[in-house]
């Protein structure tokens, strides 16, 4: 299925992570780090204007997590000019979770991951009690837990 999934890296990330969430990508490392390796490679011909915070927290997880040197600066397009992060953004609870949990491996000087911990955290902590009980526990878990913290890599 890895490798199915051709052309189109945003699945194959997707596919990353669900092995990942699910504790089975040790049975697929190589495949995994080959097709890391080759996404990487590519990731700076691709435009990301069409990808939304979910997707881009997620990218820019898996390829941290994977010892890849990931630019922070991805998250400037949900900035304001004076460098506050959207408050439209705080409608997306699934985008928030992804932010949230890339900022969890920002590295010394990433003060872009800094400021969306703290953004995140705060509106995710606001908002928990307007959530389904299914999407509130998973934000609850991941407020205690966050999947960096969680699981080997």
């Amino acid at each position: 299925m890895l490798v199915a999934a051709g052309g189109k890296s945003a699945e194959r990330r997707h596919l990353i992570n669900t092995l990942e969430r699910l504790g089975v990508s040790y049975h697929f490392e190589k495949e995994i780090e080959d097709q890391l390796e080759n996404m990487f490679s590519a990731y700076d011909h691709e435009n990301n204007e069409g990808y939304d915070l979910k997707t881009i927290g997620l990218h820019f997880r898996i390829f941290r997590q994977h010892g890849y040197k990931m630019p922070s600066d991805v998250f400037n397009k949900f900035r304001e000019s004076n460098g506050e992060f959207q408050e439209s953004t705080t409608t997306d609870v699934m985008g928030m979770l992804s932010l949230y949990e890339a900022a969890h491996l920002r590295t010394h000087g990433d003060d872009i991951l800094d400021e969306a911990l703290v953004f995140a955290t705060t509106h995710l902590q606001s908002i928990v009690t307007n959530l389904s009980p299914t999407l509130a526990k998973e934000v609850v878990h991941a407020l205690k837990q966050p999947l960096h913290k969680g699981f080997p890599f």
